[in-house]
């Protein structure tokens, strides 16, 4: 089992920042990839970031592409979402998850349904 904690998650003005962070505990050396997910009220949950935990590879969303920033910390067993230039449309619940399989990585990593653990969430609020 990987067990995944979420913080960093508040109001934000339009144009502003926040740092996510992910800890991750368990069987961390399971997981091969991590990834961030949101859902905002009323909408189904979407991909925002994924990283490949040993090459460091990283993917993003068109709607967050050079606004959001994805790490890893592989001694801390953390990842970090760096979200820039925050829009209101930003507003959503972020999820990490832990995905354990390797295989097809590259092409599947958008796909909520191929990842083995989540974690609880952290809110994320930006006001207009």
């Amino acid at each position: 089992q990987v067990q995944l904690v979420e913080s960093g998650g508040g109001l934000v003005q339009a144009g502003g920042s926040l740092r996510l962070s992910c800890a991750a505990s368990g069987r961390t050396f399971s997981v091969y990839a991590m990834g961030w997910f949101r859902q905002a009220p009323g909408k189904e949950r979407e991909f925002v970031a994924g990283i490949s935990r040993r090459s460091g590879n990283t993917y993003y969303a068109d709607s967050v592409k050079g606004r959001f920033t994805v790490s890893r910390d592989n001694a801390n067993n953390t990842v970090y979402l760096q979200m820039n230039s925050l829009k209101p449309e930003d507003t959503a619940v972020y999820y990490c998850a832990a995905e354990t399989n390797p295989t097809y990585y590259s092409a599947t990593y958008y796909l909520g349904r191929h990842y083995d653990y989540w974690g609880q969430g952290t809110q994320v609020t930006v006001s207009s």
